[in-house]
Formats: structure tokens, C-alpha cells, sequence
């Protein structure tokens, strides 16, 4: 059984549940515009009737020009009635388009709106876990299928139920019940045939979007590492891979349309053996003189209209089905929920003196064994406290905690002797800014993204910020200065230069509370020696916590802390640590040995 891109394995399509769930979540869209949805089924009423009036008046016209032993008149206005009817019919589909456009559109900006801003809601866990690839992929179909659907719904689906049911009304009032009864029974075997065929074979689309989702996600995900893939010389590897997946993807896409030509095939048949049967009867009724040859062309005419939609519905309802999964797919983000959440009575965070306090913290990623153990420190307002100790020791969590990326399971947090957890996390968010290790820049000019800590920045304080991070120089020795586009996750920029505009962006941000992710561990001398400068400056008139790879960047910090095994093993200043000749100094004596 083919697993998925998500994740899961591939199951029948739950059409029934699934489908109606889907409609429920659309129905909110639509009635946002519901003025516009009525006046569009108005004028495809409307259009609907001037077109099955059009046989009736084809009848009318043939039987007054076969007449015998008669007068032949041309009948000019049934002639005009004919042409009247039928630019009506046009006129109404076309209104009814024109009007309807707007709430399809609206639409899909709404629920694409809606999608991006829930991602933006989840927790950091689910950014994690998931890849970009694929979500851009749900979304990007889901949004089209919304369009999709719409217009089926409008310009197909309903026009041909209301067509047909007018086509068979008028064949059982103006003919017998046999003419009106085995048209009915076409249209309703057919349907059946249909929907029985085209739900079987659902699994092979089903597969096909799992093989694409997959097939895209790890195409964006190697592109985006193309360094990588080229450091180990892994482009067969890549390739490979991705043929891999769109070989099985195209045997399945190849199931799919040889299942689908089968169907169309049954559909044809059923289709000309219901029209054939009611020609015969028509025809009959002509010989024993029944019915004119008028009703014998109304009877043809209206059997064209009513197969005419008929004949495609089979293609309407797979691409209904489709874009219910796409869809679902979509809506499926929307059903997912942070764990990290706001309490229904929480308030904004009150800063007045910027203290930070961990206790008795604990914190374990879920399904592993607890990172953090009974945690205690204090920042105290202004002060600089730096975390140190072996990788895996737990010294990135307490950032992400402290940013409540996630909340704690044992203790509090508090910040000036309020508990994070109880207050809202965008007060939090907004008074702690954050310098990470691997600082991710958006494709967009310099100017973008330093003034991306304060979109209301004026060029006078974005040069400002840029001066007090000493990056200042570098922009100007660049042909377009602050409009130098930086390159995808900043690729055109060295770690020094991504780092010193990471600063500019906190310092614009003006956050109270600072957070350093080993801001300087992967710099090389010089751009360390710069971005420690900036970090310096910025940190002077802040409550700041250092996590600190490279000891030599901390030595002047207010308290330094050593974690060991998501324990606290020892505290102090630089010099106490180094007396004590604890793990501090193990780690200390370490880095300067390698250095030498």
C-alpha cells in the first residue's frame, strides 16, 4: 500500500463524510456573497428556459411549413421568436457568468487567506514536521479546486439537473409516459453507471496526488540544498530519486485513463441506446399519424439537449470528486491546532522592568525523554546571561521557550513575575527579539529585510540600524546599495553579513528582552570580531540571553550557566567558573586548545 507524502497511507476515499465536510467548510464563502449567488441562479434559470423553449418553437415552425393542400406562409415571427430565444439564452448564461465571477474569485482569496494566515497560527512543531513542498502543493490545489468547483456547480451541474428536469416535465406532458419514462430511465442509469465506475477508480487519483505532493516536495527540497547536492556530487542521486517516484506516479496516471477511456465507453453505449429507443417511439407515433413531424424534430431536439450536458457529466463528476479530495487536502491544514495555545483569559504581557525568571522548569519534545530538567535562573533587568554546554545539552529549548514556541510541561516562565503561559503569545513574541544561529533571509532586497523588523521604518532609521550593527559599510560598497536583492534564504550573503542584518532588523524591533541562538558559532574571525561588536551595543541597554557555543564570545557576561544533560551542573561569572575547575573549565581549556 502506497504511504503518502503526509505520511499516511492511501485509503478508499471516504466520498460520502468527506465530501459534505467540505461543503460545510465552503458554504461560509459562499454566503458571504449570497446577493450575487442568487442573482446568478436567477439568470441561469432564466437561460435554461429560453433554451428548451427553443425545440417548442422549432415544432411550431416545422409543422406550419408541412402543412398539406395549405397556404404556405413563411411564419415570420415564429422565425423571430427562434432567434429572440435562443441570444436570450445566450444573453442569461452570460450575465450569469459575468455576475458569478465575483464570488468565485472572492472566494478563493478568502479561503487561500484563511489557509495561510491558520499556518501562520500553528506551532513550531508542525513547521517542523511538515515540508514546504507539500503544503504549498495542498494549498495551491485546494485554492484552484475551490474555483473548480464553484463553476461546475454553477455552469454544469445545476443547469443540466434543472435542464433535465425540464426536458423530461415537457416530454411527459406533451407525449405519452413511455417517450418521458424511458429518457428518465436513461438519465438515471446512466448516472448510476457513472458514479459506481468513477468511485472505483478514484484510488488512482488519489495515488497520483500523494506521487506528486511527494515528487514536488522533494524536488523544492533539493533545489533549495542545491549546495549540498553538489558538495557530495549527489545530482544522479537527485535525479534518481525523483524518476523513482514519477515513474510509479506515471503507470498509476496510465491505470488511471485506460480505466477512464472503459468508462467513457459505457457511458456512450448506454447514451445511444436510450436515444435510439426513443426515436423508435417517436418515429412510430409519426407512422400511425400520433404525432407531426414537428414532434418528431421537438423530440430529437430535446433528447440533444438533454444528452448534450449528460454526455460530459461523467468528466464533471471525476473533476468533482477530484477537487473534493484537493480540497479536503486543504481543509485538512485548517482542522490542524498548535499545542501551543492562548488561554481564553489571557492578557497581553506588561513590561516594566524586563526580568526574566525560569522555575523549576521541565520540557520534553513529544515522544522523547525530557530535555530539561527542574530549571532555575534569574535575568535580572539589563543583565547579559549566557547558556554553555555540550550539544543536546538543551540550551536552544530555553530560547524557544522563553519565545513560547512551546510551553513548558513542569514550572513557569515569567517575565517581570508574570507566567508566560497565561499571557498571550503575541505580547510575548513582541517584547523578545531573537538573533539566530541560522539567520534565513527573504529573496528580497537589503532594505526589505532589515526594515522587516519595523515595516513603518523610515530610511533614516533603517540606516541608522544598519550603522549600529556595522553593516552600514559593507551596503555601501554595493552597486545598489540597500536594493541589492539578497538571493533565496540569503544565499548571495556570507554568515557575517546575514548576521550583522539580522541585527539591524532586532534593533528596529526595539525589543526590551534579547536572544542570542549562537549567533556567532559558524562565523570566521573576522565577521565573529564584527557581529560581536554589534552584539555588544545592541545588548548594553537589554535583558539578554547568550546561547553561546564559542565561550570566548561570553567571557564579560553578567552570569554564565552550564548545562549538562538538561541539568544545571554549575553558575557563575568567568573567572569564578574557571576557579572552581568544573566542566566550565573542561570546556574553556578545550576551545583554547583547539584554537592554538
Amino acid at each position: 500500500m502506497h504511504r503518502g507524502v503526509n505520511g499516511n497511507q492511501t485509503q478508499a476515499y471516504d466520498f460520502k463524510t468527506r465530501d459534505i465536510k467540505v461543503l460545510k467548510k465552503l458554504m461560509p464563502y459562499l454566503l458571504k456573497m449570497r446577493g450575487r449567488v442568487a442573482f446568478a441562479t436567477l439568470f441561469l434559470i432564466m437561460a435554461k428556459l429560453s433554451n428548451v423553449a427553443v425545440p417548442v418553437i422549432l415544432k411550431e415552425i416545422v409543422d406550419s411549413l408541412d402543412k398539406i393542400n395549405v397556404l404556405i406562409i413563411l411564419p415570420i415571427g415564429l422565425l423571430f421568436a427562434y432567434g429572440s430565444l435562443r441570444l436570450l439564452s445566450s444573453l442569461f448564461n452570460e450575465l450569469r457568468d459575468a455576475i458569478f465571477a465575483k464570488v468565485r474569485y472572492h472566494a478563493m482569496h478568502l479561503v487561500a487567506l484563511g489557509v495561510f494566515k491558520h499556518l501562520h497560527t500553528l506551532d513550531l512543531s508542525f513547521h517542523l514536521d511538515r515540508r514546504i513542498g507539500g503544503i504549498t502543493r495542498d494549498i495551491d490545489r485546494g485554492t484552484q479546486s475551490v474555483s473548480t468547483l464553484l463553476s461546475i456547480f454553477v455552469f454544469n451541474i445545476l443547469p443540466s439537473f434543472f435542464e433535465i428536469c425540464l426536458v423530461i416535465g415537457l416530454l411527459w406532458v406533451s407525449y405519452d409516459i413511455f417517450i418521458a419514462g424511458t429518457s428518465l430511465l436513461t438519465v438515471v442509469f446512466y448516472i448510476a453507471i457513472t458514479l459506481a465506475i468513477t468511485t472505483w477508480r478514484m484510488k488512482y487519483r488519489y495515488q497520483m496526488n500523494d506521487m506528486q505532493s511527494e515528487a514536488n516536495t522533494n524536488a523544492v527540497d533539493s533545489l533549495i540544498n542545491f549546495e549540498t547536492v553538489k558538495y557530495f556530487n549527489q545530482e544522479e542521486f537527485e535525479v534518481n530519486r525523483y524518476d523513482s517516484i514519477m515513474n510509479n506516479w506515471e503507470n498509476v496516471a496510465t491505470k488511471s485513463f485506460t480505466s477512464m477511456t472503459a468508462l467513457n465507453f459505457v457511458q456512450g453505449a448506454v447514451i445511444a441506446i436510450g436515444v435510439t429507443i426513443v426515436l423508435i417511439l417517436a418515429a412510430q407515433g409519426v407512422v400511425d399519424k400520433e404525432l407531426s413531424l414537428g414532434d418528431l424534430i421537438m423530440i430529437q431536439a430535446l433528447l440533444l439537449q438533454l444528452f448534450l450536458p449528460l454526455g460530459s457529466l461523467g468528466i464533471i463528476y471525476r473533476q468533482v470528486k477530484h477537487n473534493f479530495i484537493d480540497m479536503n487536502n486543504m481543509f485538512d491544514l485548517l482542522e490542524r491546532s498548535s499545542s501551543v495555545k492562548d488561554m481564553d483569559d489571557a492578557s497581553d504581557l506588561d513590561i516594566t522592568k524586563s526580568e526574566v525568571q525560569f522555575k523549576n522548569v521541565s520540557f520534553a519534545y513529544p515522544g522523547k525523554d525530557e530535555v530539561l530538567k527542574d530549571i532555575n535562573f534569574v535575568i535580572k533587568p539589563g543583565q547579559r546571561v549566557a547558556i554553555v554546554g555540550e550539544s543536546g545539552s538543551g540550551k536552544s529549548t530555553l530560547a524557544k521557550l522563553l519565545f513560547r514556541f512551546y510551553d513548558v510541561d513542569g514550572g513557569e516562565i515569567t517575565i517581570d513575575k508574570q507566567n508566560i503561559k497565561s499571557l498571550t503569545q503575541r505580547s510575548v513574541q513582541s517584547a523578545i527579539g531573537v538573533v539566530p544561529q541560522d539567520t534565513v533571509m527573504f529573496n528580497e532586497s537589503i532594505y526589505y529585510n532589515i526594515a522587516y523588523g519595523k515595516p513603518t521604518a523610515t530610511m533614516e532609521e533603517v540606516d541608522e540600524a544598519a550603522r549600529m550593527s556595522f553593516i552600514d559599510s559593507f551596503i555601501g560598497k554595493l552597486p545598489d546599495g540597500y536594493d541589492t536583492i539578497v538571493g533565496e534564504r540569503g544565499l548571495k550573503l556570507s554568515g557575517g553579513e546575514k548576521q550583522r542584518l539580522a541585527i539591524a532588523r532586532v534593533l528596529l524591533k526595539k525589543p526590551p528582552i534579547l536572544i542570542f541562538d549562537e549567533a556567532t558559532s559558524s562565523l570566521d574571525s573576522y565577521s565573529e570580531k564584527m557581529v560581536q561588536k554589534a552584539l555588544t551595543s545592541l545588548s548594553s541597554e537589554h535583558t539578554t540571553l547568550v546561547i553561546a557555543h564559542r565561550l570566548s564570545t561570553i567571557v564579560d557576561a553578567d552570569l554564565i550557566i552550564v548545562l549538562s544533560n538538561g541539568e544545571i551542573s554549575e553558575s557563575g561569572t568567568h573567572r569564578e567558573l574557571l576557579s572552581v575547575k568544573g566542566q566550565y573549565y573542561k570546556l574553556w581549556k578545550m576551545q583554547i586548545n583547539d584554537n592554538n
